[in-house]
């Protein structure tokens, strides 16, 4: 006698349901990190008219000083308008905390990402948390992997970027 093959199918497909629940997805920016050229920069945002180039390193674990950087990059949007400057942020070190999931600006760098802002966290520190806990930091979703902080600031300054340190 042939087997329904509905009853299972049904169990599997909830048994993947579960699985999405339970294993969430990394939600942070690979691309940059997976495709990495020093020679030739690359960015998350799209941004053809944009005439200015800032880069902001957060190296502070310094929950006002992050506070000081985005006020920093709100400024410069509203200066020079959005996508007319094209602003990345860096963090590492203790900075990196910036970007964890659970950080207290998570919410403030979800809506300057939607305006063209670019988030990069240092993936060596990211190895060292690891290294740590046994399990890489969970990002916020805007967050882009780069190899190393201070290498991107490096790229950057020699793409012609400014630099701010807060």
């Amino acid at each position: 006698m042939p087997t329904k093959p509905w009853p299972r199918l049904a169990a599997t497909a909830a048994l993947t349901a579960g699985l999405a629940v339970a294993l969430p997805a990394q939600a942070e920016h690979w691309e940059l990190q997976k495709n990495w050229n020093y020679d030739k920069v690359a960015y998350i945002h799209d941004l053809p008219f944009a005439q200015k180039k800032i880069v902001l390193q957060v190296s502070q674990g310094d929950k006002e000083r992050w506070g000081l950087a985005l006020n920093n990059v709100a400024n410069l949007l509203q200066y020079w308008g959005q996508g007319k400057v094209r602003v990345v942020l860096v963090a590492y070190g203790p900075g990196l905390g910036m970007l964890l999931a659970n950080s207290p600006v998570a919410a403030r760098i979800q809506s300057l990402n939607a305006e063209g802002v670019e988030f990069d966290a240092c993936h060596q520190t990211m190895l060292g948390i690891k290294h740590k806990t046994g399990k890489l930091p969970k990002l916020v979703p805007q967050a882009a992997v780069v190899p190393g902080g201070i290498i991107r600031l490096m790229q950057l300054q020699e793409d012609h970027f400014d630099y701010v340190k807060p």
